[in-house]
């Protein structure tokens, strides 16, 4: 009997050396590709939230997951970077992108929008199309259109050209146009409609041969389908009953935003909502994301939105399989592929087991049949009957027959091994001989950005302008620059501080700088960019200089008329002074962006453009400065990361590349957070929250491949003041991997489970571990066969116990990288009545 993986690999050769077209199609089941109903498992990866060198990896690590198909987005503003400008070189290599999916034998879905959301800067859509007059983004507005119809048109051209479309042979076999309109249409009154049935009139108008889809759009008309983006999809019904039911987003996790904790999905829901989609007829399910990736530079929209866009996805940042998650989906999907034929080509027969239990049998005459077990129950484990069998299920969870009569999965039982992955500290360090070599042998520069308008103001004018309207977002800073009289009697001098500075602002972050020091700093957050804040200042009699530094932290992403929301300050006064003093009507200097910035002290032509200020040891606690050291990637393969955690908040470059921008806020110690997640009920994202009191992001992830073997530049730019001596690498590590399985959990080999329902077949709990590529199992931190308690990395021994847990486990695994081990190898008498459990943490190096 063939295996799952090998029939997998059957189904998708076609694909691997196709040349010739193939068609599809759709009915009210699933797409038909080439005359066969596919269902698909779908993995987000943005192309440019990655690097190239790192493409091949996470797309084969999407595979190996039990991925057909993967998704990306296209980037709007970031292949035309002005008008008639594109740009499809590095990270937005598309075509390359495409290849590599095709390469691997998998299909593409294109969602060409052009308008992406994603927590993307803008959306996705051009910043300069803002300013083209008479527009208005999605609408009947004729510019708008023009320039959407023009930029889809070329993407089209471009896959043609490449034969990309499925419909040439390559491996895209959807395509979306507009994306979640559905929500904001009606704020545009007639002028939505009328724009939403063009955009599926224009798309359809590109003949690529393949069917468009349009998410959460809930007037797509025919023959353009609409699909579900949810963390929860099974109830969703197509608006025509002959499409087939799509889930284009399932969120397996959610964004951060800086100032806030990080959001947690567990396994086990993820898991549960994928399989109660498939048991009510669902066909294709793509995971949003599967690998989230980085924000580089200034693409992170929001605002606030932070530069990881990790996601708690599959497959992590830096681009390593996240453990449990990955491996409880891979089974997930290998449990569910074994119910294709049954689940495509059979209705389903719901029979309820209890108030909150109900199973749906997909099964035909030849004897085929699948099952799906589901107890919708938040709180309470069932035994329910199924067939004369009986069946265990634990609350909120399915279990998956493929047979109608083996469980071979269950959401809530996770079987996968586990790992412990660390961020391990690494000194910034250079072998380059330089003449100034002090803190740990690196040679460190300096140049300081006035807190001041720098050479001629870009224009004056009497109040404030809207900081967006004036940066067109070229740079996330705008300078307001006044200056006023005090009498050497005012009482806010002559007692000291007295003075306050009353600061109002539509977002997103605001540095005040009085007589050339820093004296005060305020911030919006996501939710809300408009912050207002008072602080204490110091004047001096006679002639007082303000300087504000206003700042952006990625545009809006989405809303109805979105594009208008501006930043910036709008109140500015001085209290303690007799009267006050209202600088809001003054009039004010402007200066757009920062003196290094314009001479791009970060590239390589712009280094020598200033005299740095070489140092023996960096300043300390300085705003508005400059850093550039010269260093030496950290040694091994592992990913890097930079640690910005005694820094204030800023942007760093690597060798030209933009790593993004840094802020070490910390979320609220008053928040929410959790160690264990009880993974029963409805997800929201702050139900399962970490880091309460932590920074948000502590590491930036710097990609190996920008790496030269020696000379790297380094280049830091600190707003705030900070320790860059304390600045450090730190490289990603699996330091440990950990299996925990109990005898009741369904260990079938389900690459090798039979389809003819094979009734002596036995259920095997195993435990199984696998080290990271060019690792082996070094130690056996702990092995307990009996009733452990804890989770990984927190393993302890329960009341019963098998002393020769540890060695049977060493004489398996010791010096392997993978490993595996029946429970029936354990002696099963153990612990009379106990449900009997193997707990395993083993070191890899």
């Amino acid at each position: 009997m063939a295996s799952a993986a090998a029939c997998v690999l059957l189904l998708l050769l076609p694909l691997l050396t196709a040349s010739s077209a193939y068609n599809v199609t759709y009915d009210r089941r699933s797409l038909i590709i080439d005359g066969q109903r596919k269902l698909l498992i779908s993995a987000s990866i943005h192309y440019p939230r990655s690097v190239p060198a790192m493409w091949p990896s996470l797309v084969q690590t999407a595979k190996q997951g039990g991925v057909d198909v993967i998704e990306t987005y296209v980037f709007w503003n970031g292949h035309e970077l002005s008008p008639n400008n594109y740009y499809f070189g590095g990270r937005y290599d598309l075509v390359k992108f495409c290849k590599i999916v095709q390469e691997a034998g998998m299909y593409l879905i294109l969602r060409i929008g052009p308008f992406v959301a994603a927590e993307w800067n803008f959306g996705g859509v051009p910043v300069w199309l803002h300013y083209v007059q008479g527009t208005v983004f999605r609408t009947d507005s004729e510019p708008f259109k023009y320039y959407m119809q023009k930029f889809m048109t070329y993407i089209v051209n471009l896959m043609k050209q490449e034969k990309l479309f499925a419909s040439q042979g390559g491996p895209i076999i959807l395509a979306q146009v507009e994306n979640e309109y559905g929500f904001y249409e009606t704020a545009y009154g007639e002028g939505g409609k009328r724009y939403a049935l063009w955009a599926a009139k224009m798309a359809l108008s590109q003949n690529t041969g393949v069917p468009w889809i349009m998410c959460e759009q809930f007037d797509a008309p025919d023959p353009v389908i609409d699909t579900c983006n949810s963390f929860y999809c099974e109830q969703f019904k197509p608006i025509n009953p002959n499409k087939p039911k799509m889930w284009t987003e399932n969120w397996p996790g959610w964004f951060k935003t800086f100032g806030a904790s990080d959001p947690h999905r567990p396994p086990e829901d993820v898991a549960y909502s994928v399989a109660r989609f498939f048991q009510k007829g669902g066909s294709l399910q793509n995971y949003y994301m599967y690998h989230g990736g980085t924000n580089f530079g200034r693409t992170s929209g929001g605002p606030f939105i932070t530069t990881s866009y990790d996601y708690d996805a599959p497959i992590d940042e830096y681009g390593l399989a996240r453990f449990p998650k990955w491996g409880h989906l891979r089974e997930l999907h290998i449990a569910i592929k074994l119910c294709e034929h049954a689940l495509l080509n059979n209705e389903p027969k719901l029979l309820s087991l209890g108030p909150l239990q109900e199973v749906d049998v997909y099964e035909d005459n030849s004897g085929v049949c699948a099952a799906f077990i589901a107890n919708m129950d938040d709180k309470n484990d069932k035994v329910v009957e199924f067939r004369n069998i009986s069946y265990h299920l634990p609350a909120w969870s399915v279990s998956i027959l493929p047979d109608c009569k083996n469980v071979v999965f269950n959401t809530a039982k996770v079987g996968s091994q586990t790992s412990v992955v660390e961020m391990v500290p690494s000194d910034l360090r250079s072998s380059t001989q330089a003449p100034n070599r002090d803190f740990k042998g690196l040679s460190w520069e300096a140049f300081e950005e006035k807190a001041w308008i720098w050479e001629n103001a870009d224009f004056t004018r009497n109040g404030f302008v809207d900081h967006i309207n004036t940066t067109k977002d070229t740079t996330d800073y705008l300078w307001y620059t006044t200056s006023f009289l005090i009498d050497d009697n005012e009482e806010c001098i002559r007692n000291g501080s007295n003075a306050m500075l009353l600061v109002e602002s539509k977002g997103h972050v605001l540095h005040a700088f009085v007589n050339q020091k820093l004296q005060a700093t305020g911030s919006g957050n996501g939710t809300v960019p408009r912050f207002k804040f008072m602080r204490p200042i110091t004047l001096k009699a006679g002639k007082n200089d303000i300087a504000l530094l206003s700042m952006t932290m990625g545009l809006q992403n989405a809303g109805a008329f979105y594009e208008w929301i501006g930043a910036g300050p709008t109140r500015v006064k001085i209290l303690g002074c007799k009267n006050g003093i209202d600088l809001s009507s003054y009039n004010w200097a402007y200066k757009i962006g920062l003196e290094g910035e314009h001479l791009k002290l970060y590239e390589a032509d712009g280094l020598n453009s200033v005299k740095w200020i070489s140092t023996s040891e960096p300043p300390k606690g300085q705003p508005l400065t400059w850093y550039k050291v010269v260093v030496d990637p950290p040694p091994g393969n592992e990913p890097v990361g930079l640690d910005m955690v005694h820094m204030g908040k800023g942007l760093a470059w690597l060798n030209g590349q933009e790593i993004g921008r840094y802020w070490p806020r910390k979320s609220s110690k008053h928040e929410k957070c959790v160690v264990h997640c009880d993974y029963r009920g409805k997800f929201s994202p702050n139900k399962c929250s970490t880091g309460c009191g932590e920074p948000t992001q502590r590491w930036y992830h710097i990609p190996r491949s920008w790496f030269k073997p020696s000379e790297n530049i380094l280049v830091i730019f600190e707003e705030k003041g900070g320790d860059p001596t304390k600045i450090r690498f730190a490289e990603r590590k699996i330091s440990s991997v950990c299996g925990h399985v109990t005898e009741d959990h369904p260990s079938f080999d389900l690459e090798s489970f039979p389809s003819d329902g094979n009734k002596n077949l036995k259920n095997k709990a195993t435990v199984k571990l696998t080290c990271p590529m060019n690792t082996h199992i070094s130690t056996i931190k702990f092995a307990s066969f009996g009733t452990p308690k804890g989770s990984c990395g927190n393993f302890a021994l329960g009341d019963c116990h098998d002393p020769s847990s540890a060695q049977l486990i060493e004489k398996v695994c010791l010096n392997q990288n993978n490993c595996a081990l029946e429970l029936g190898n354990f002696n099963m008498g153990l612990c009379p009545g106990a449900v009997k459990r193997l707990a395993v943490e083993a070191v890899c190096s």
